[in-house]
């Protein structure tokens, strides 16, 4: 009693420039809830969306001057380091984006504006303490902070059957990953008796790995959440269906987001807490990395729908990004991050066109939507060719280096066979982007327009389907989503110039792999 009158019991220190970033996100989240409870219809629409956009201008300005920090914060179950910040600045960006492209959506307004944007916000939230969680508790606190405002954006869109269904679904397998991911914590904490990830470094130096069943069944369990959230095949097959369902804006935020999170905390964790055994799980994921190349580019190859095409080229992408975890090397880490930001650029480019093609047509994301781009729409039809060569890995885009990066990272560390993969890979990915490439340059016009759905894929009010006022070919002479035109060609624009001159996005994946090094120390 006489400590707690002498004031002597203190809290853990609380470094709040470097937890900046996560403060102006909470921040931002009450104040856009609140602001979408105002009755104006103008505060809604255009007031609520301005403000979330400036959230995320402030959370990435915040990382910018928190660069170099490197520095545990919460009684070190965080680290907000130049991993954390490069990761932070992924997921405001992709924000951004899917924000401008929600404007006029049915989603947002079907969701209220308020209530959309703010659980938009709480998911990076989420994403952000799961990418620098260095504790098993910071860890599980940020993947479902993360998914649960997923699960309700993915079924936004409530007069659509489709959404409804993704939202379902996604909430029925998130929840599956998530109870393997905590009993997998539980045991791997029950083997260690550590949450923090350098304890658990240093219990397996003390006392091994390969013989520890407890241990081996945790981390087995912990790879299947993660690779749940990842796509990584065989746990994938939510994903195509979960794409093509949810709003175009919110599946591009997942797309790239999602990705980015799930790759931040199985570097930290694979890298960090279970360096010491390196040798046990490093041919595993090298192996899941080349299962999940194949049946990614093998499923894409037979899509007619955009987003599901898209879906099965994110499931090939994740296995090009597992092997810059497998190498578990700062060359390793900084390909990997460098990969997630050109990824965030081609993906962003190609649903930017998406959205804009579902505004001005009746055909949804089906792949005739973009018969005769190139003569009706050139910067849009420019847009989506730069994203898919890049996607494919072509010279001269950000994707090429990307690629390249990998994979030299897997060869400099004895995975030649993994970069084989890579290279492969991306060869049979030819198939299916150029598809779409024929269809914006060689497509017939006249299909275009014709009141068709896919099979299986009727049409209902306020779908992305649904017949835009005027007619269909109204719309398309007017071009469909202005802001959607500006995403996909300033993403192309971004493609091309990290193309031509990646060196800003080297520096920046070779900070963040000295800060994970740094966390080894």
């Amino acid at each position: 009693m006489n400590g707690f009158a002498a004031g002597t019991v203190k809290g853990p220190h609380i470094d709040f420039a470097a937890i900046s970033p996560l403060i102006a996100l909470g921040v931002g989240a009450v104040v856009v809830l609140l602001a979408g409870l105002m009755r104006s219809r103008l505060v809604r629409t255009g007031v609520v969306p301005g403000l979330t956009v400036l959230t995320l201008v402030t959370a990435i300005g915040l990382c910018v001057s928190q660069w170099d920090t490197n520095t545990a914060v919460i009684a070190g179950a965080m680290r907000i380091d130049d991993l954390t910040l490069a990761l932070t600045v992924i997921f405001c960006a992709g924000a951004i984006a899917a924000v401008a492209l929600a404007i006029g959506s049915a989603a947002a307004e079907d969701a209220g504006h308020g209530e959309f944007h703010a659980l938009l916000l709480s998911s990076i939230m989420g994403m952000v303490v799961l990418a620098g969680a260095t504790d098993l508790v910071a860890l599980f606190i940020g993947f479902e902070l993360l998914s649960i405002p997923l699960y309700v954006l993915c079924a936004s869109e409530l007069r659509r059957a489709t959404s409804l269904e993704s939202g379902l679904k996604y909430l029925i397998i998130g929840s599956v990953g998530s109870a393997t991911l905590v009993y997998g914590l539980a045991f791997v904490y029950g083997a260690t008796g550590a949450t923090g990830y350098n304890a658990i470094a240093s219990s397996l130096d003390a006392s091994g790995f390969n013989h520890d069943v407890l241990l081996l069944t945790g981390v087995a369990l912990v790879v299947t959440g993660l690779a749940f959230k990842a796509s990584v095949a065989p746990f994938h097959q939510w994903t195509p269906d979960v794409y093509e369902g949810a709003p175009t804006p919110i599946t591009a935020f997942m797309a790239v987001a999602t990705k980015a999170a799930a790759f931040g905390v199985i570097l930290r964790f694979f890298d960090v807490a279970l360096i010491s055994a390196f040798d046990t799980w490093a041919p595993i994921l090298a192996v899941l990395a080349a299962i999940t190349i194949v049946v990614g580019n093998v499923g894409a190859l037979g899509q007619s729908s955009l987003k599901r095409l898209l879906a099965y080229s994110s499931v090939a992408q994740a296995g090009y990004l597992l092997a810059g975890v497998v190498v578990a090397t700062k060359l390793g880490v900084a390909a990997t991050v460098f990969y997630l930001a050109a990824y965030l650029l081609m993906n962003l480019a190609a649903f930017g066109v998406i959205v804009a093609r579902e505004r001005a047509t009746d055909r949804g994301d089906d792949l005739s939507a973009l018969n005769g781009l190139s003569t009706e729409n050139p910067a849009l039809a420019w847009a989506m060719t730069i994203s898919m060569l890049a996607l494919a890995g072509f010279p001269a885009t950000v994707g090429f280096f990307g690629k390249i990066y990998l994979i030299d990272a897997a060869v400099d560390n004895g995975y030649a066979w993994l970069a084989v993969f890579i290279v492969l890979g991306s060869a049979m990915s030819l198939a299916y982007y150029l598809r779409v490439v024929a269809a914006i340059w060689a497509g017939s016009e006249d299909t275009r327009l014709q009141r068709t759905t896919p099979a299986g894929r009727p049409v209902m009010a306020g779908g992305a389907g649904e017949l835009p006022a005027g007619g269909g070919a109204a719309a398309a002479r007017g071009g469909g989503h202005p802001l959607a035109l500006g995403v996909a060609v300033v993403c192309a624009a971004a493609i091309i110039f990290f193309g031509v001159y990646p060196q800003p996005l080297f520096d920046v994946a070779q900070d963040a792999g000295n800060a994970l090094t740094s966390l080894l120390g």
